[in-house]
């Protein structure tokens, strides 16, 4: 059985006008009919451009946005339904880690401090002794030295402060993390850091993981499975390695040809797609397949007028899912693509 599982689901905000008396005129749909499950242990890497959705749908699992329609259910209880001291419970095991520490951490607050609160909120823990102790061992599990304790989030670099938000999220001790663009926030340099912190402690604790992410390359080390969000709604999930392998969706295909090759040579040679247009906007999204107004591949009537579903296609891995009215068209004037290394060619169709 699944841990988590989200089901048809939508985040709508009401847009509102009039200076005495407000009047709802639309509707953003930030999130709109969205669905995949997470196993138990496992880990789901959600990516996508800033705006298509992604840290909207993970706010709404963690119930800091109110879901219009859909359910969410983690290990069998649907959170959508629960309130009050259900909901304050249900957030023991389902901890969030936030894109920016430095806004999230109290600066008015010392380590242990923050890290206490968790514990005493959730009444975790004998006494004060015993807390304290958990305290420091969360310390030693994010690879940060206890005399960290009595000092202040200004006083940290940007990946400490990042350790420190996990360690907060590890102390009451999650089955499920989200992690809302974990590492967008720090230099290069450490980002690869705390990604292999972040496998070493699901290895260690048996954790789940929900990475929200807009680089396919920080999520391919860290998840298993990787869903692709455009303008509110998923248009493909694949295994990590088999999406990289096979991208099918013309957006997916766009994002893969955005990640670097490690060789000198295929990179020189690769031609990157490059997407024409702006996002549309959420509040009037296209009709029929959101993407046809970027997509090389849209095609007139069906593609303005049909939406694609979400459907299990036989190309790659058995679980592969596409919303792509041209799916199978597309790999086969593809060729080389079941090689990740590749050069990627761009398509008119």
């Amino acid at each position: 059985m699944s841990l988590l599982q989200v089901e048809d689901l939508s985040v709508h905000f009401p847009i509102v006008r009039g200076a005495l008396i407000n009047r709802t005129v639309g509707h953003v749909r930030a999130v709109d009919g969205v669905s995949f499950e997470i196993p138990r242990h496992g880990s789901y890497g959600l990516v996508g451009e800033s705006g298509c959705g992604k840290s909207t749908l993970g706010r709404a699992i963690m119930r800091l946005n109110t879901p219009t329609t859909g359910t969410v259910r983690y290990d069998g209880t649907d959170l959508t339904a629960l309130n009050g001291r259900h909901l304050r419970g249900m957030r023991r095991h389902v901890q969030m880690v936030f894109q920016d520490p430095m806004s999230s951490l109290d600066p008015r607050q010392n380590v242990e401090t923050i890290l206490l609160e968790g514990l005493n909120t959730h009444k975790i823990g004998s006494g004060t002794a015993s807390r304290r102790a958990m305290v420091a061992d969360v310390l030693d599990a994010v690879g940060l030295p206890r005399n960290s304790l009595s000092r202040y989030p200004h006083e940290f670099s940007g990946g400490q402060r990042q350790r420190i938000g996990i360690a907060r999220a590890l102390i009451v001790q999650p089955d499920l993390i989200v992690a809302d663009e974990p590492v967008s926030a720090l230099d290069v340099s450490i980002q690869a850091q705390i990604l292999n912190l972040l496998a070493d402690l699901q290895a260690s604790r048996g954790l789940t993981y929900l990475i929200i992410a807009h680089d396919l390359a920080v999520v391919r080390h860290v998840s298993r499975t990787v869903g692709v969000m455009y303008l509110g709604t998923l248009v493909e999930e694949a295994d990590s390695d088999d999406l990289y392998a096979t991208p099918l969706h013309p957006y997916t295909r766009a994002l893969v040809s955005a990640v670097p090759v490690p060789d000198p040579d295929i990179e020189d040679r690769r031609e990157r797609i490059i997407l024409k247009g702006d996002l549309p906007s959420a509040a009037a999204p296209p009709s029929g397949c959101r993407f046809h107004t970027r997509c090389p591949w849209a095609r007139p009537t069906r593609c303005t007028d049909e939406r694609p579903l979400l459907r299990t296609i036989s190309i790659g891995a058995a679980n592969h899912r596409v919303a792509c009215h041209w799916a199978e068209d597309i790999h086969a004037e593809s060729p080389g693509r079941d090689n990740p290394d590749q050069p990627v060619v761009a398509s008119a169709g």
